[in-house]
């Protein structure tokens, strides 16, 4: 598929340009005509835009995206194909892509697959040449929208806008949605595979110094791949576990991992969990919904956000230290920073809008961060909370 500068317009059933054979219709009515891409057919989800320069791949498997639509900002999508070393999880939970122009060919001397074909695959469906910039807008100004991304190839008359608009409507949003029974493993299994080199590709650890049990909300592989490689044995368990099974394994940490939808949702069966390992002593590490939900063992409360954060230029500054790192971020919700309790310390805060990114608990071998320091796509400005962990569990 070669790129194009044409880009059919926002507007109604009664516009549809002729060359339209795929659409994001919006609950409010809203109309983008395009192209379809990838698997034909229709998807509904929450509509949410990414920044990111690269890691397309990284950002349509990680399980984090369930339930939403992705808007890509950077027009051109593609350039590096696919790989299977790149893969965040083996199903991506996305509800689909929308992009600004046609998918681009590969050129990139590690991709496996073509985008669309990778796309059709894995049964994602994608609408290209929206104008990216104005849907955008739309979101920054109005909020995260339902929407319903639909690819009718060489029938696009097919396509019913109003029926759309009524799905789209009537889908009940990411609020009080618990997804991360949805993307979780559903049984226990050992995670030994390293982060990825030029020279050797991805490694295996058979050194492990420490035992570390992930709970899955969501993981990122990459997550678990910084994890071994900073001297850890990773064993990952269901959302479901208990403090029991958890401990049962007799780790030297417990890692809160990644994930989707609304963390008070989750939490009503996560929390309990982690107030146990909590009291244990054991040293524990959040990362975005595993910081939401340690947040909400400690007291403390969370709420959706007007539009999220999403992208690899996420500046934190860090207030312990006053550095400020650039971070790769993706999530929709965050931890009230008025309610924390009085034994939990704001140790990172966003720079774009105030937002709390990291917690510790004072005294306690307990910290988190709302932010991705495994990075995948994104600077590795961060990888240093990885070390921490690992500190803590030496202490």
């Amino acid at each position: 598929m070669s790129a194009t500068t044409e880009t059919p317009a926002q507007g109604s059933a009664d516009t549809r340009p002729t060359e339209a054979d795929a659409a994001l219709v919006l609950a409010d009515g809203s109309v983008f005509w395009g192209r379809g891409a990838g698997a034909a057919g229709q998807s509904v989800g929450e509509v949410c835009f990414n920044t990111s320069l690269t890691g397309y791949q990284e950002i349509l498997t990680d399980p984090s995206y369930a339930g939403q639509i992705i808007n890509f900002t950077f027009p051109h999508i593609g350039n590096v194909g696919t790989t299977p070393e790149d893969m965040e999880t083996t199903t991506p939970a996305a509800r689909g892509a929308v992009l600004r122009m046609d998918i681009t060919d590969p050129s990139n001397w590690r991709a496996a697959k073509h985008l669309d074909g990778w796309l059709k695959t894995l049964n994602l469906t994608a609408v290209t040449g929206i104008d990216t910039r104005q849907l955008t807008r739309h979101i920054r100004d109005s909020g995260a929208p339902s929407g319903v991304v639909a690819y009718a190839p060489g029938a696009g008359e097919t396509i019913d806008v109003a029926a759309l608009a009524r799905q789209a409507a009537d889908w009940p949003g990411l609020e009080g949605m618990d997804l991360a029974k949805d993307v979780s493993c559903t049984q226990s299994y050992e995670w030994d595979q390293t982060e990825w080199s030029l020279e050797t590709g991805h490694g295996v650890q058979d050194r492990p110094r420490f035992h570390v049990v992930a709970v899955d909300y969501g993981a990122k592989h990459n997550i678990l791949r910084c994890l071994t490689s900073a001297g850890c044995r990773v064993t990952v368990v269901p959302a479901s576990s208990t403090a029991d099974d958890i401990l049962g394994h007799s780790p030297d940490g417990v890692f809160l991992a990644n994930g989707p939808g609304d963390p008070a949702a989750t939490g009503e069966y996560a929390v309990p969990m982690i107030r146990a390992v909590m009291a244990s002593g054991i040293p524990l590490f959040g990362i975005c919904l595993g910081h939401q939900m340690m947040a909400l063992a400690l007291g403390a409360k969370t709420y959706k956000m007007h539009m999220g954060h999403r992208g690899a230029n996420q500046p934190v500054k860090d207030l312990e230290t006053g550095k400020v790192e650039i971070t790769s971020q993706n999530h929709g919700f965050c931890v009230d920073i008025n309610s924390l309790p009085d034994n939990a310390m704001m140790t990172h805060v966003s720079l774009f809008d105030g937002t709390l990114e990291g917690l510790r608990v004072e005294g306690k071998p307990i910290f988190s961060v709302q932010y991705h320091p495994e990075a995948s796509p994104g600077p590795h400005d961060s990888h240093y909370l990885f070390e921490r962990f690992v500190g803590l569990m030496e202490g």
